[in-house]
């Protein structure tokens, strides 16, 4: 009867983990919305924004490696090498900080732990699974990258700055759905900004810290969700053990198999791939 109520409350727990990220996040964000509803305690006004953005980056460069007399002049093959071989060297913390891939990674690592099967499955596996999960959630955002900015470019209907500045609205786009509006009123606090008139017009170093510190709370909130089957388990065995007189003998061990069989009946990690793939918007 135990085994049974604690079966169906991990399947109660991991739905409710796939539900709370999307309900927990800040609404999707689009032309009229706007995060002051959040920072209304933030002072009205402010230092001006004088970051680059990546469209000045792009012209700096461009105007950097053209001549004076050669304005209309397309870069020279080094340059462009230079700058894909430095976009490869930064992906991975570009795919790391600006995607779905730190919540799953944390989540899935918070589902190790609380199996207590120390390295199964192996660290390797776990960011395996978390990069291809990461490719599945984030297929929209890419299949809207590549139709209003890479196609484009290849096509040659669009300059290679309008391509960078199109990509990189899509993926704040994405960002700013999965970001809660008080960890985003927090750093535009902090910067001494006043608040952007729309989302979309938060600059990307605010929203960047905003973002990665969002999907550290919701994932640490799904981890400590997914840890309550888990320790009931822990504390039912423990007290068996105890009243049976076998104090010296780990609760862990026998814990491990019934941990292991709950988790095999409820379909864990196809439940754990469909929660966290619905948390997302």
């Amino acid at each position: 009867m135990k085994i049974r109520l604690i079966t169906v409350l991990f399947v109660s727990v991991c739905l409710a983990a796939g539900s709370y990220g999307a309900d927990t996040v800040a609404p999707a964000a689009d032309s009229t919305s706007s995060p002051q509803a959040g920072s209304a305690a933030l002072p009205a006004g402010g230092t001006a924004n004088n970051m680059p953005s990546i469209s000045d980056l792009v012209s700096l460069v461009d105007k950097a490696t053209t001549d004076a007399g050669e304005a209309n002049k397309e870069w020279s093959t080094p340059v462009k090498l230079v700058i894909i071989f430095g976009g490869l060297a930064i992906l991975p913390s570009l795919l790391m900080m600006m995607t779905s891939f730190t919540r799953i990674v944390i989540v899935l690592s918070f589902v190790r732990r609380a199996l207590t099967t120390q390295t199964i499955p192996p660290t390797v596996a776990i960011m395996g699974l978390a990069m291809f999960l990461t490719l599945y959630t984030m297929a929209p955002t890419f299949s809207q990258m590549n139709v209003q900015a890479i196609q484009p470019y290849i096509t040659n209907q669009m300059d290679f700055k309008t391509a960078t500045v199109k990509a990189t609205d899509c993926l704040k786009g994405f960002m700013l759905r999965q970001c809660r509006q008080a960890d985003l009123a927090l750093f535009i606090q902090m910067a001494k900004i006043e608040p952007p008139k729309q989302p979309m017009d938060v600059g990307m170093y605010v929203l960047m810290p905003a973002f990665v510190i969002s999907e550290f709370r919701t994932s640490f909130e799904i981890g400590c969700l997914l840890f309550i089957p888990f320790l009931l388990i822990d504390l039912v065995i423990s007290s068996v053990l105890l009243s049976t007189g076998m104090m010296m003998l780990p609760p862990m061990m026998i814990s491990l198999p019934f941990k292991l069989i709950l988790f095999i009946l409820v379909d864990g990690w196809g439940l754990l791939a469909k929660s966290l793939s619905m948390g997302f918007r």
